[in-house]
């Protein structure tokens, strides 16, 4: 017969079991306030380095070059470019007039810096702006030996390989001559292909009618041919106002199939870190970080000599060891970024009638920027390690824990029939919906459908029989049905585990618990509160008493207080959070069959002694 004494194998408690434990709490305690220290001054940091004037400053630039429409068009600007006309309206448009702003609204002169024009009043623009264009050869396509007749040419997407490197054109300036690539710029990832540094650049010229005379006469000699497939405009800006620089790049893809995508990038960075008080708070916030990862690597490490192989079979081993990988490359990160800042910037500003090249500065930031943004983010996730030893947090763990195989066979049904689905929805509705463009497109866009962002019109439109079937159907069999399913698996697992916990499962220890004892220890030692024994006393004789009142005798007084207290002897022998570490739950039925068989029997043995 199974009997309940698996809930505690080692008999009554030991003094050294209760010490053990409280030791373990306050260790607990200690680690988890020098954990709040530590992540307190990480969220310093890192709000120290965004500035909401970054937004706006992204917001406004955007304004001024996207949203700016075509003089004599107002349906034509950035955003809407489709055809090189186009093109060459916004760049002898609104690129030209947002770019140069040498004089007052009153037409007086503005200011006189080296001739550098102040966006907006307030925006320097630094060195001068660059375009810069990617071709492909000819002939790196083939011809179907039918068309050759009626098509001689053939220029493929843009790849390193098909790139186009002989000077064309006039052959006389730098934007007729291909100059390589730098092997430190980053490629850019664009809609239709991923392209390098360098190309045929030209850059333009402190005089507004200059510039214009030079788009003028790139336009007249075809400068954009068919085989061109990419052109970039980078430029740079910088605000003392608010110490923040705004690199800009604009980017037209003119793809093989014709027409133009337009793109762009606003990257408002605080290059310059250390310039107000604040500045130097952040900095001091930036030396404490590096104390402490130096104790929390020194403490893994001393725990991986102690443990060795035992210490990774902990999940949040892993995570301490992940947040130690992060912080190392944030760390990594802002060294580089610092002394290629101070290397470069001076540089960069030295010449003001060069481009300034703030792309591969503010592109590594961004960077460093995210692997901040993912540290901080495990960080937080790290406090669920300690508040895990409160009850409610132990059930969300258990049943995680409990219904994992479950899930794990759920995704493997539910992957299925989603990618059944996406493949579906790509092959029929790929060609006339946006949503549906590409494999992994479809599959983002039933995402949305799950959580009812969709656009029903679009794919009754692409496929008027397939369509509605494909929707019905998807919304049955994966809203319905398996969501539900996994909501039933969690649910199921949950009510499991709170009936385990309703006959005795209970967690190591209370952190919550240790945390009420302690502050009301510490009222009571500043006579603030009474002590708690004087409460129980007094709430033990108010209960005795009002019974007295409602008609109870003093036998049935006493025969309650002794049933009391042999369930209090009951719960702390075999319900005492102060228990052993091998200890296993049993299962419902078990306690059952054998658990209350033993109480009948320790039931017993108490009314015998009290006879």
């Amino acid at each position: 017969m199974a009997e309940a004494s698996r809930w505690h194998r080692g008999g009554a408690p030991k003094p050294k079991l209760h010490y053990r434990k409280e030791v373990e709490i306050r260790t607990t305690l200690q680690e988890l306030s020098l954990y709040f220290i530590f992540l307190i001054n990480l969220c310093i940091l890192t709000f120290g380095m965004v500035n909401p004037h970054m937004y706006y400053l992204n917001k406004v630039m955007s304004s001024l070059f996207l949203d700016t429409s075509v003089p004599g068009d107002e349906r034509t600007n950035f955003k809407s470019i489709r055809s090189i006309t186009d093109f060459w309206k916004f760049m002898e448009g609104p690129l030209l007039e947002g770019l140069y702003w040498d004089a007052w609204y009153t037409n007086k002169t503005l200011y006189n810096l080296k001739n550098s024009s102040r966006i907006y009043y307030e925006n320097i623009l630094l060195g001068v702006p660059r375009v810069r264009q990617l071709r492909v050869r000819n002939n790196t396509c083939k011809v179907y030996s039918s068309f050759q007749s009626l098509m001689s040419e053939c220029y493929d997407k843009y790849t390193s390989s098909n790139e186009d490197t002989s000077d064309f054109g006039l052959k006389q300036e730098t934007e007729w001559k291909y100059s390589t690539p730098d092997s430190s710029s980053p490629w850019h990832w664009g809609f239709v292909g991923v392209y390098r540094n360098g190309g045929f650049i030209f850059t333009l010229s402190k005089s507004k009618s200059d510039t214009k005379n030079k788009f003028i006469n790139l336009r007249l000699n075809s400068w954009i041919t068919r085989g061109t497939r990419v052109i970039f405009i980078d430029f740079s800006l910088y605000n003392a106002n608010v110490n923040l620089f705004c690199i800009i790049r604009l980017v037209a893809e003119f793809p093989a199939t014709g027409g133009i995508i337009t793109s762009w990038q606003f990257y408002s960075v605080k290059l310059l870190r250390y310039v107000s008080h604040y500045d130097y708070i952040i900095a001091s916030c930036e030396i404490t970080f590096c104390i402490f990862l130096i104790v929390f690597t020194t403490q893994e490490a001393q725990k991986i000599r102690e443990f060795k192989s035992a210490y990774f079979k902990s999940v949040w081993n892993w995570l301490e060891l992940l947040l130690l990988v992060l912080c190392f490359v944030a760390v990594s990160f802002n060294i580089y970024c610092n002394i290629q800042i101070f290397l470069l910037l001076e540089d960069l500003l030295k010449n003001t009638e060069k481009y300034s090249d703030f792309y591969f500065l503010a592109y590594w930031y961004i960077y460093y920027n995210n692997i901040i943004a993912i540290t901080i983010f495990f960080a937080w996730i790290k406090i669920f390690k300690f508040i895990s030893f409160n009850k409610t947090m132990s059930q969300l763990s258990t049943t995680l824990s409990r219904c994992l195989k479950d899930i794990v066979g759920f995704a493997i049904m539910f992957f299925i029939i989603f990618f059944a689905y996406a493949q579906l929805g790509f092959l029929v509705f790929g060609s006339q919906v946006d949503d549906f463009s590409t494999f992994q497109n479809a599959i983002f866009a039933q995402f949305r459908i799950v959580l009812g962002d969709f656009n029903f019109a679009g794919i009754q439109q692409a496929n008027r029989i397939l369509g509605p079937i494909y929707f019905i159907t998807f919304i049955f069999f994966v809203f319905f049905v398996l969501l539900n399913m996994f909501l039933a698996i969690i649910n199921d697992t949950y009510s499991e585990v709170k009936a385990d916990y309703s006959i005795g499962r209970r967690p190591d220890f209370e952190l919550g618990e240790m945390i009420k004892k302690s502050y009301n220890n510490a009222l009571e030692k500043l006579r603030l509160k009474k002590p708690q024994k004087d409460e129980d006393n007094k709430g033990k004789g108010d209960l005795a008493e009002q019974a007295r009142r409602e008609g109870f005798d003093e036998n049935e007084i006493q025969s309650a207080e002794q049933m009391k207290k042999w369930k209090e002897r009951l719960e702390k022998k075999y319900y005492s959070s102060e228990i052993q570490d091998d200890y296993q739950p049993v299962t419902q039925q078990e306690f059952r069959d054998g658990t209350t068989t033993k109480y009948k029997v320790i039931l017993s043995e108490c009314l015998t002694k009290t006879q």
